[in-house]
């Protein structure tokens, strides 16, 4: 990229943000780079203006305008009201691929100092629950939709390859929970085994996440790159961070094709917010990855070689310190500036290569099948009852339609014809109705004419066709389900 004049859109976030923000963009300053910010906001401020998404179209037009983005933390009310602002952001502008890189660092003492840890999280980022589809079907049981893509899984996966080879690692594991999730966590598991042959020099490797979350407490320096759908990612960077420090180290990207936002790991800890005595490190490490993404390797070395050489010298803020050893937020970015230019003598910096972004086609969106049917309907109804008598009503209900209740699931698990399940039901049941022929496909008339039958006696609230695709199902069964009628 060129070296020119570059324009960032700044947004200097809650709380501990803005604090945060002005180290860094002294940090760079320093180094000389010629960047100039354009500074907006978004986050709780703009909630409590009536912005239900906590970003005004101002912060919009100067990304869209800049392509780029340095970010404080931004607060979120938890459990009510507005959506993340954060994850607002990643979405609206595409930033498919979240970076997260972890390292030991001198003089930070952890229960793990000497492993050798130095591995990055590859989390995708639109994805998964972080779709934010929620419905209360009953009074007492919600659902949230997980959605995972085919295209989505095939550019993080190339995403998590390409990481790879600009930071001259060897290996990329794979980290999903496809054992129980065979289709959405299968999804990812499936592509990026047919990705991984593009990519012969890298080693490639699937693990569960629950085993890597072990693992990565028994032997972590055994992980270089880990890729992984967007909750998985979520909580495996913050046990990543803990190894090394905290989230005080923990830097972070929010790539895609068209706009990079830049971004520390941590949130916005109010209760610290102007007090001079937070650890800036995560956002200064931050932006030296915005300064690689620009072009400007070599001051993004300078920036990190400053902050070990900072750090090996004694100096650190009182996550690491405590109260009585601890140095100021400015007082630490100080070092960290004086120190520009000095080489540790501790540790290393990797060489990186330029980083290319994968980016696929929009025609890219689906993938064709030569033939497809649907051979069922799962109908969701809610019903104060018990499973026999909401079985053999609802087998009355369809007489003279071409189909026949197979099954009633509650919470995953059949309870009709009981299986001997001690099922502690509610009232939320999941009805599958599968077609009487071996042959033919289930046609809308007879869905709803199903629904009709059951809404006069049941309120439903959830419908899905099962589809069949090239004589595969496309769906799971329940917990106790054989596949016979």
């Amino acid at each position: 990229m060129s070296k020119s004049s570059r324009t960032i859109t700044v947004i200097p976030g809650d709380g501990i943000g803005p604090e945060v923000v002005q180290a860094t963009q002294r940090v760079i300053q320093a180094t000389g780079v010629p960047l100039e910010w354009e500074e907006r906001e978004a986050g709780m401020n703009v909630f409590k203006r009536g912005v239900a998404s906590g970003v005004p179209k101002e912060t919009i037009d100067s990304i869209t305008k800049t392509r780029v983005v340095l970010k404080g933390p931004l607060e979120t009310p938890v459990g009510f009201g507005e959506k993340s602002a954060n994850v607002t952001l990643r979405k609206l502008f595409e930033t498919y691929g979240n970076i997260r890189p972890v390292r030991e660092f001198p003089g930070v003492q952890t229960p793990f100092s000497g492993r050798g840890i130095d591995l990055v999280v590859v989390r995708e980022n639109v994805e998964d629950l972080y779709a934010g589809i929620e419905h209360m079907q009953t009074p007492s049981v919600a659902q949230c939709l997980k959605l995972i893509s085919r295209k989505g899984c095939e550019k993080i996966a190339r995403m998590a390859f390409e990481v790879a080879r600009a930071e001259g690692r060897k290996s990329v594991h794979c980290v999903t929970k496809s054992n129980i999730m065979k289709l959405t966590e299968g999804m990812l598991k499936r592509t990026f085994e047919e990705v991984a042959t593009e990519y012969p020099d890298i080693v490639a490797q699937h693990i569960i996440v629950d085993n890597c979350a072990h693992q990565l407490v028994r032997r972590p320096e055994q992980f270089e790159v880990l890729v992984t759908t967007n909750m998985n990612g979520d909580i495996l960077s913050d046990l990543t961070s803990g190894l090394i420090g905290g989230l005080g180290f923990a830097p972070s990207a929010n790539l895609g094709s068209e706009v990079a936002i830049f971004e520390a790991v941590h949130g916005s800890a109010p209760k610290y917010a102007g007090k001079n005595v937070i650890n800036p490190t995560a956002l200064i490490l931050t932006g030296a990855m915005m300064l690689r993404f620009l072009g400007f390797l070599d001051e993004a070395m300078d920036v990190e070689h400053a902050v070990l050489v900072t750090l090996e010298s004694g100096i650190q803020t009182r996550d690491i310190a405590g109260d009585a050893k601890a140095v100021s937020t400015s007082a630490y970015t100080d070092a960290v500036i004086g120190n520009l230019g000095k080489r540790s003598t501790q540790t290393y910096v990797r060489a990186y290569k330029p980083f290319t972004i994968p980016t696929l086609s929009k025609a890219q969106a689906s993938v064709t099948v030569n033939q497809r049917r649907d051979i069922g309907v799962d109908i969701f109804v809610e019903a104060d009852t018990t499973p026999n008598e909401l079985g053999e009503h609802l087998t009355e209900l369809v007489a003279n339609l071409p189909v026949y209740l197979k099954m009633i699931s509650n919470r995953g698990t059949k309870v009709y014809q009981s299986t001997g399940a001690m099922t502690d039901c509610v009232d939320h049941w999941r009805c599958r109705f599968m077609l009487n022929e071996s042959t033919g496909t289930l046609t809308d008339e007879t869905v709803l004419a199903l629904l009709t039958r059951i809404g006069a006696h049941y309120r439903w609230m959830h419908v899905e066709k099962l589809p069949e695709f090239d004589g595969k199902v496309g769906f799971t069964r329940a917990q106790g389900e054989d596949e016979s009628r």
